[in-house]
């Protein structure tokens, strides 16, 4: 679909003329992060902006940057739904507004060069203003899915040349079934040298750890479930994991305990005692609050 519509894109300069359009198309990529982006500049052969809205401070420094790219070109505006406030109370001099974008993407943007394209990344569509999603602004939805077995098999023909199957891939498929891997985590792994045996038989072994990992989190999350009020969820026991961590002098035995990150977890583990651990503290410290309170209303008599 998306490469459809860059052809058409390409080819379209007579029709954009025709109906008095700019010749200009703005894209929304939503979901996973991936390599999209430049496969596009790649496809296309243009060049590519990275703009940070974070770091304008008004609209006339949006202003100077739009008028500063060339025709062939791609502007990314990356995680547009953390940029959408606009404002800092701190930075009396940050005037930069939502609808000074707006304006300058229907204004400028709509008269300034040729063969343009605007591209707005996000992973939470729904935090978006509408006003930012109708047409002429985001002109086509992109859904960034996790890798498929179609996606590798594509990604596998660019990196590493192989058009016909290879004797792993069916392996590889049945793995692919069971995690969420982003095609950029997978062109990372394609990246890596030696032979195509080589690489796919590293990327085996990194979706039997993924396998793992996602297994350790459904473990922990089984375990965290409790009767005693001590229920927490797995970011609530990361947190407390790496106060762990801190605690202990000894850093390799810190990083054996613990390599986590929000979902990632070190398959060596042990769950069942951190978890244990983790709900004597919870414990510990609802009657440390417990007690303060009690103290507090002695004090106040």
């Amino acid at each position: 679909m998306l490469k459809d519509d860059l052809d058409r894109f390409l080819g379209g300069k007579d029709l954009y003329k025709k109906v008095g359009k700019s010749w200009k198309r703005g894209y929304l990529l939503y979901g996973p992060p991936g390599t999209v982006i430049a496969a596009m500049a790649n496809y296309l052969k243009f060049n590519i902006y990275d703009l940070n809205l974070s770091a304008v401070l008004s609209n006339e420094d949006l202003r100077s940057i739009l008028l500063s790219t060339t025709d062939r070109s791609i502007l990314v505006i990356e995680d547009v739904d953390c940029c959408t406030k606009f404002y800092d109370k701190e930075k009396k001099d940050y005037t930069f507004t939502q609808s000074g974008l707006l304006n300058i993407m229907d204004g400028l943007w709509s008269s300034c060069g040729d063969e343009r394209i605007i591209v707005f990344t996000t992973n939470h569509m729904d935090r978006l203003d509408p006003a930012l999603l109708r047409p002429g602004r985001m002109d086509v939805h992109v859904h960034m899915s996790y890798c498929t077995m179609d996606g590798f098999k594509i990604l596998a023909s660019n990196y590493l040349n192989i058009e016909a199957d290879h004797q792993l891939y069916r392996q590889i498929e049945g793995l692919l079934e069971n995690v969420e891997v982003t095609p950029a985590e997978i062109a990372e792994e394609l990246l890596k040298s030696g032979g195509t045996d080589v690489v796919l038989g590293g990327l085996v072994k990194f979706f039997e750890q993924k396998t793992l990992q996602k297994a350790k989190v459904a473990e922990l999350k089984e375990l965290l479930k409790s009767d005693d009020n001590t229920d927490v969820d797995v970011e609530g026991f990361v947190k407390f994991l790496k106060q762990e961590k801190h605690k202990n002098a000894n850093a390799a035995e810190a990083e054996r305990l613990l390599k986590i990150d929000h979902t990632y977890v070190d398959v060596d583990v042990n769950g069942e005692g951190l978890v244990k651990l983790f709900k004597q503290k919870k414990l510990e410290d609802a009657k440390a609050a417990e007690a303060a309170k009690v103290n507090i209303q002695k004090n106040h008599n």
